[in-house]
């Protein structure tokens, strides 16, 4: 066996080793983003399921006069509820 055919074994193995390890952080991060999507669909499975045993169509809900409206004034509160806690948490915080 020759130094070039040596060489060229050990950057062939160097290349392979490199493919393997590349090959295996892959599989991790598919592993990790397999489970956020099954993590995403537990919870819209969940709210489906609510939505069905109380009876509720989002769509038929939301064509009635007046829904949008709702929809908007019920998110001003949310957002006016999550300040006076951002507020509170600094205040207490502090």
């Amino acid at each position: 066996m020759s130094a070039a055919d040596t060489s060229n074994g050990q950057q062939s193995q160097s290349e392979l080793e490199l493919l393997r390890a590349r090959v295996a952080a892959l599989e991790a991060e598919l592993v990790e983003v397999q489970a956020r999507t099954n993590a995403a669909i537990g919870q819209w499975q969940e709210r489906a399921y609510w939505l069905d045993r109380l009876h509720l169509d989002l769509n038929r809900l939301m064509e009635r006069p007046g829904a949008n409206e709702l929809r908007l004034a019920l998110r001003a509160v949310r957002i006016v509820f999550w300040r006076i806690r951002a507020i509170k948490r600094r205040l207490l915080g502090s």
